[in-house]
């Protein structure tokens, strides 16, 4: 059932909303060179890669030409990284959009934890990997619950609740709640002390210590 809902309400989504796609697709193009779509490699279910799809809201680099694990954090929306165009896609969530192309190929869900990058997996525990039973969502409990307001850990916790209660009336609860957030523009950016970088370091002391002992 779950399956199908997203089936069916992502391609209504991609049908009813086409002509908003094409037209922020040609603002992007026209604010600044590069790609309209920005790519990149995440981490679905079962913990299998895919692509994923999104607006680019930052000025264009190749994605394989990112080192991940020292990449400054966007913590706001003044980061001269991120476009003009990027500025409003990000503040209404709209980048996320193109991600209904895949949810209907099955490598997302509507509502599920956020699909983290390849160098993300080494911050996440044992305790926590229930999160990769269930396909990866455009939004989810963690979304609804402060989105990168919360500590890396939080987000975590989040992710294995929703993977071990989900129901389907509980996905068009976040759903609904995902609008409120967007509306309200709550948890758009977070900082440096509560990013998964951060954690990484205290996780790596914690698996050293546990090694030793």
């Amino acid at each position: 059932m779950k399956r199908l809902f997203d089936i069916v309400t992502a391609s209504a989504g991609l049908i009813v909303l086409s002509p908003v796609l094409l037209v922020l697709a040609a603002w992007i193009k026209m604010d600044s060179p590069g790609p309209v779509f920005f790519r990149q490699e995440r981490i679905g279910r079962n913990k299998e890669p895919f692509r994923v799809f999104k607006f680019r809201s930052m000025s264009h680099r190749e994605p394989a030409s990112i080192d991940q694990n020292s990449e400054k954090v966007v913590s706001s929306g003044d980061d001269d990284r991120i476009t003009t165009s990027g500025r409003i896609l990000r503040a209404l969530s709209l980048d996320e959009l193109p991600q209904l192309i895949n949810v209907v190929t099955g490598d997302m869900s509507l509502v599920g934890p956020r699909p983290i990058i390849p160098d993300q997996l080494e911050v996440v525990p044992h305790w926590f990997e229930d999160r990769f039973k269930v396909r990866p969502g455009i939004t989810g409990l963690a979304q609804v619950k402060g989105r990168r307001s919360l500590s890396w850990e939080e987000q975590l916790v989040y992710d294995n609740k929703y993977a071990n209660t989900w129901t389907l009336l509980g996905d068009m609860k976040i759903l609904v709640l995902t609008i409120w957030v967007v509306l309200a523009r709550k948890g758009i950016y977070g900082d440096d002390s509560k990013n998964w970088r951060a954690y990484r370091e205290e996780w790596k002391r914690y698996s050293n210590s546990t090694r030793s002992s």
